[in-house]
């Protein structure tokens, strides 16, 4: 089976900060780019998009936190809505959901194990967990051939814009 070649971009999505990775080309490995401060006005979509558009990305990659049971809450309707502005910004580039449990979890025991003391885990957690996100991805795109996660459209984005919120 083989893999597809291009960069992906891996995204993890939270309230506050939006942390980006990036694979190499073959799609075999996941490295950090940058966290993004979250703002109001979604103005650091633009940098997403530059980001897209720079590395050429074939796909986009957002976590999505679900509960230990399966059960999706407040994070992941966040994640969702987060993944359907992507979509419209970043369009033509296709952008997936895929399972992130215990992604920032694993991201804070990579950076306590590597010796990064806990008060400076905030400044590159997002990255790290992006990081999390898009080679579990990678490794399971490699293992079916086939990418992986939920498909979103721009529609859904559109969607959301509508709703009250």
């Amino acid at each position: 089976m083989t893999t597809r070649a291009g960069v992906r971009l891996g995204v993890d999505v939270g309230t506050v900060r939006v942390g980006v990775a990036r694979s190499d080309r073959s799609g075999l490995l996941a490295t950090p780019v940058e966290t993004l401060a979250r703002r109001r006005d979604g103005s650091e979509l633009a940098r997403l998009a530059e980001l897209a558009r720079e590395e050429e990305a074939i796909e986009i990659v957002v976590g999505l936190p679900r509960h230990l049971s399966g059960a999706e809450g407040s994070g992941a309707l966040n994640a969702r809505e987060y993944a359907g502005r992507i979509a419209r910004v970043c369009q033509p580039v296709p952008v997936r959901l895929v399972d992130e449990r215990l992604t920032t979890v694993s991201a804070h025991q990579a950076l306590h194990t590597a010796g990064r003391p806990g008060r400076r885990h905030r400044e590159v957690v997002d990255q790290v967990a992006a990081v999390l996100i898009l080679q579990s991805a990678l490794d399971a795109e490699r293992g079916t051939g086939e990418p992986v996660g939920e498909p979103v459209s721009a529609e859904d984005e559109r969607h959301t814009e509508e709703s009250p919120k």
